[in-house]
């Protein structure tokens, strides 16, 4: 147990006077706040709590519902959100129209799962005719009930009542760059053309610069947007540290040790794709460890990725510094990034640099401009080099492909084309990313495909309902009408594998190509058609198609995407001979022979530890 500090010490000879204070109802408000404050700062919470549960209970003061709002936000602080939530209303019985309570309120019961009662409560302040009389300083609250019931209706996939919301709040305060981020991928995820829908102050460059690097990644295949997009998160959101690594004076002998940073170590495409990994590593010559805060899904994948680890360390409950110095303790070699900058990363952790040697693989494909980051594995054709100006790491080529799969993944039975809402004959294009890969081009480009291929079907991901109206309205636009797509709702690995089998070409999507579906559908033996670009990201379908021996299916223009398009939907037995091909050969290409792209990661990673140990 730590020894207290001389403030915690203070505070605690204190606490009992104060207490003592309070229960006697002559404390003044200020001098509990002063109080209150010490004992938070001395990290006495708990006693911070009981001395505003006294005095609330014990002062006859006209201003005990400021006693129970700061009473409220110290045991919501805590996790102790019933609590909280009994404190607030409190609150709210002695001021009904302490609106600040209102909206911690709604934040302590959408912990506890009541998600209509927290966006009830936000509506409340947001749109009632009391909303105008909320003091002097209104746009503050109204932007914060907005923003959170907004946040909380993206979260349901009620897309377009988050959006209203997002709008209003925008033409309150146009310049509040996290509503713009969430305002364009909110449109990405509706498939609601053009992203960048301006309306009253909001400028299509607010728009462009709040842009998040997973919509820029939708959005352009401009290598230098990507980079500059990851520059702007980083000097915004990560840490600028400026103490020595803490990699540093940590001995490193006998095996190397590998770890693995993620919160998708579970069903999650990098979970899918990196199963067998862990696996196979060498254990003569390699420890694999993993830091994690990824979800107890309580799937055979997640039961499956933990035995495979040598050891699993939870660190979701940890700050960042901490996660940082357990993992440089482990004496951990090589950290392998998986998250970059997508939902739910944790960049600070990399940025106290725990590990000599950290890098980036399969979570963000793309430059992350992260500082503690310096390599990341490629290959020759998702990295060539024009691309090297454009990231701030330096690549790990891999000979063959970048990318690792899973050989155990297991379809069932395909089913038949009646049974998936197909029709029995006429060629079937599919696209199964998801909906906000799509971009105006691209679906365009897809209408005048199925125009050209009489009798087609195009069979698509149903993500939500908003996406599917637009891009059925879009393709009426094209002369498409809406039979001839086809959508399928999401499904369970093993049935969504499955039907992969029906589907004649997969097209993928441009600029953000498929990666994990991509792998799914070669390994079923399927054929895809993509479109390489100048960026990582739009260069990882034709990086597989490559390893797996079917450069043909390649095309570098949205013209030539096109053409290839309509002569394989003409030439079925064109679609039919790829099938054949890999069939035969798709999973002994070198694509699937994962144990020697495991050995080729191990040849690399050996190679950069021994030599940050010789000169550490």
């Amino acid at each position: 147990m730590s020894t207290p500090t001389s403030t915690q010490t203070q505070a605690i000879a204190q606490v009992e006077q104060w207490l003592a204070s309070a229960r006697g109802g002559q404390m003044e408000l200020p001098q509990l706040m002063d109080a209150a404050t010490k004992l938070q700062g001395a990290g006495l919470a708990a006693a911070a709590a009981l001395l505003y549960q006294n005095w609330v209970a014990n002062t006859p003061s006209p201003f005990r519902h400021v006693g129970c709002f700061n009473w409220g936000a110290i045991l919501g602080d805590m996790g102790r959100h019933a609590e909280a939530e009994h404190a607030y209303r409190m609150a709210l019985t002695m001021a009904p129209d302490f609106a600040q309570a209102r909206l911690n309120l709604g934040h302590q019961v959408e912990h506890q799962g009541r998600t209509e009662e927290a966006l009830a409560l936000w509506r409340s302040v947001y749109d009632t005719p009391e909303a105008a009389s909320l003091g002097a300083e209104p746009v503050p609250l109204l932007l914060h009930a907005l923003n959170n019931a907004a946040r909380l209706l993206e979260q349901l996939k009620r897309y377009d009542e988050s959006e209203a919301l997002m709008r209003r709040s925008l033409l309150l305060s146009p310049r509040q760059g996290d509503v713009a981020q969430h305002y364009v991928h909110i449109r990405q995820k509706q498939c609601a053309w053009p992203v960048y829908d301006t309306f009253g102050d909001v400028t299509h460059n607010h728009l462009l610069m709040s842009t998040s690097l997973l919509g820029m990644l939708d959005e352009s295949d401009d290598p230098a947007l990507q980079l500059l997009t990851a520059q702007r998160f980083v000097h915004e959101k990560v840490a600028k540290v400026t103490t020595p690594p803490l990699h540093q004076g940590h001995k490193r002998d006998g095996k190397i040790k590998i770890g693995y940073l993620s919160g998708d170590l579970c069903m999650h495409a990098v979970g899918l794709l990196t199963a067998e990994l862990y696996e196979l590593h060498d254990r003569e010559k390699f420890e694999v460890h993993a830091f994690c805060w990824s979800r107890e899904d309580g799937t055979p994948l997640r039961a499956r990725i933990k035995g495979a680890l040598d050891s699993l360390t939870p660190i979701g409950a940890m700050g960042d510094r901490q996660a940082a110095g357990l993992i440089a303790a482990a004496g951990i070699d090589v950290l392998v990034d998986l998250q970059g900058l997508t939902s739910g990363a944790r960049p600070n952790i990399l940025a106290h640099r725990p590990a000599p040697i950290q890098v980036s693989y399969l979570g963000l494909p793309a430059t992350s401009a992260l500082p503690g980051v310096d390599w990341i594995l490629a290959d020759r054709f998702v990295m060539p080099p024009e691309a090297l100006p454009y990231h701030t790491e330096k690549p790990i080529y891999l000979p063959n492909c970048y990318q690792v799969s899973d050989r155990q993944r297991v379809a069932n039975a395909a089913p038949t084309r009646a049974e998936a809402g197909l029709p029995e004959d006429g060629f079937v294009f599919c696209a199964f990313n998801n909906n906000h890969k799509m971009s105006e081009p691209v679906w365009r480009c897809w209408m005048r495909i199925l125009r050209q291929v009489p009798g087609s079907v195009l069979w698509l991901l149903a993500d939500n309902p908003f996406a599917k109206a637009n891009l059925t309205r879009v393709a009426g636009e094209e002369g498409i009408t809406p039979e001839r797509l086809v959508f399928a709702p999401r499904a369970l690995p093993a049935d969504y594998l499955a039907r992969f089998q029906l589907a004649d070409l997969f097209l993928d999507t441009f600029p953000y190509n498929a990666g994990t579906t991509a792998s799914d559908c070669l390994w079923m033996g399927t054929p895809i058609l993509t479109r390489s670009g100048r960026t990582y990201i739009s260069r990882m379908a034709g990086s597989l198609l490559t390893a797996v021996g079917l450069p043909d299916l390649i095309t570098t223009t949205i013209r030539e995407y096109e053409q290839r398009a309509v002569q394989i939907g003409n030439q079925p037995a064109r679609a039919a001979s790829y099938k054949r091909y890999l069939a035969e050969h798709g999973r002994s290409s070198p694509l699937f022979d994962i144990p020697a792209t495991v050995r080729d990661i191990e040849r690399e990673f050996e190679r950069l530890a021994l030599d940050a140990r010789h000169k550490a």
